[in-house]
């Protein structure tokens, strides 16, 4: 069968079975603290017998606009989703960016599978699962589905049923490292069954919220990761690793979160009703960051010209970078049609809230916020269970390497 071609590459139907894995916030410290702990060995033999580098994320570094690069080996100006939650400008509603069909062209994932590829795309957050599935042969040669909802999926919307049975555990709670290592499980089984070839899993940022690289529970968490690593690779899979952001600690020296909230701030300074804020992070899981990230979006709603608006949001401590629509679009690759007025970042130990009333912190009382969004947490590790050709190592050595590289490399890449 002749390779696909999607965004400028092309893709050769898999040799053998091949797992690209998004592991959901992990930064780089992570790998690095589990191997200097000694619970991640095959990780660290990986590193030194496959391939491993740093990448760089897509901005903003939120869960959906990324699984969505990774899957067209494409940028948000291609494929059109540039957060998970937005402002639509022609309605002037508040949505959830979960929608299929605001998807622009093709996935990887879904050429396969009408290729004849045995594919399978599982997430631990239902959120992905529509926008990870459009277009996907659901039936013989496509599988999708989510742990979250793992115990009503159908062979009608999901390609499958009885994936309880086939896991052998009951659908996991939504806020448990759980929900991660049941897609990697619920991956395993298929692969052991023959029945996908090409697998997308993609994890949850759960434990990475709640807990610091050298944690127990989140050295516990990539220590089960590691196992399920080698079990693939037993398998006889090919393994690629990436990530769709890193993780900052974001709260003051007492424990508070280190939040701006930049509406509040506004409208107090300009007038009420004078801008809107939009925190593209919020989702469903609110309770592992209160909604609050480093990356927001301002809407002018009155007359203060936005060069204005600008210069006081600068002006404020925390605040990383402002920029105008044009140059947000143009500098992070993101869909010019659906961008703000202003974007608004934090510093690596800031978030930008919008108004105090909208976000309720009670569930992080006795935790440190950690949370994402902004360009401090850009860098994700790249990693894979083979080394690469002379042409791949010279690829990654003379360019920027992206999260969205990672199906090249893996389906073209490493040496078999």
């Amino acid at each position: 069968m002749p390779p696909i071609a999607l965004n400028g590459r092309t893709y050769p139907l898999p040799s053998r079975p091949t797992v690209v894995i998004c592991a959901d916030g992990c930064d780089p410290v992570y790998l690095e603290a589990g191997i200097a702990a000694g619970v991640l060995p095959t990780v660290a033999r990986w590193r030194e017998a496959g391939f491993y580098a740093l990448a760089d994320a897509v901005m903003p570094t939120f869960t959906n606009p990324n699984n969505l690069s990774i899957v067209t080996g494409a940028p948000p100006s291609v494929h059109g989703i540039s957060g998970n939650f937005a402002l639509d400008r022609d309605s002037g509603a508040e949505i959830m960016m979960t929608d299929p069909d605001i998807v622009r062209g093709e996935t990887i994932l879904a050429l396969m599978s009408r290729a004849g590829v045995a594919t399978a795309a599982i997430t631990a957050k239902d959120k992905l699962r529509r926008m990870l599935g459009r277009g996907l042969d659901i039936g013989p040669a496509g599988i999708c589905f989510s742990s979250e909802q793992a115990d009503s999926c159908t062979v009608a919307e999901h390609g499958i049923d009885g994936v309880e049975a086939l896991v052998g555990r009951a659908t996991p709670d939504m806020y448990s490292a759980d929900l991660s290592l049941f897609v990697l499980d619920a991956g395993i089984k298929l692969v052991e069954q023959g029945r996908a070839r090409l697998l997308y899993l993609s994890l949850s940022d759960y434990v990475q919220h709640g807990h610091a690289p050298d944690e127990p529970e989140a050295l516990a968490f990539h220590a089960a990761l590691d196992e399920r690593l080698a079990r693939l690779e037993a398998l006889g899979c090919a393994v690629a690793l990436t990530a769709d952001h890193g993780m900052n600690d974001k709260a003051l020296p007492d424990g508070r979160p280190h939040v701006l909230f930049l509406e509040d701030i506004l409208n107090a300074h300009f007038g009420a009703g004078a801008v809107r804020v939009i925190c593209p992070i919020t989702d469903p899981f609110v309770r592992h960051h209160g909604a609050l990230g480093s990356f927001v979006r301002v809407y002018r709603k009155g007359s203060v010209p936005i060069a204005t608006l600008a210069d006081a949001v600068r002006a404020l401590p925390g605040v990383d970078a402002v920029l105008t629509r044009a140059d947000a679009a143009s500098l992070y690759e993101l869909p010019y049609d659906r961008e703000a007025d202003l974007v608004v970042t934090g510093d690596r130990n800031t978030v930008i809230g919008a108004s105090a009333a909208e976000h309720d912190l009670s569930a992080l009382e006795g935790h440190r916020l950690r949370s994402h969004g902004g360009a401090a947490e850009q860098s994700v590790p790249f990693l894979l269970s083979q080394p690469l050709t002379p042409e791949y190592v010279a690829m990654s050595r003379s360019r920027r390497l992206r999260n969205f590289d990672i199906f090249d490399f893996a389906l073209n890449g490493a040496r078999g």
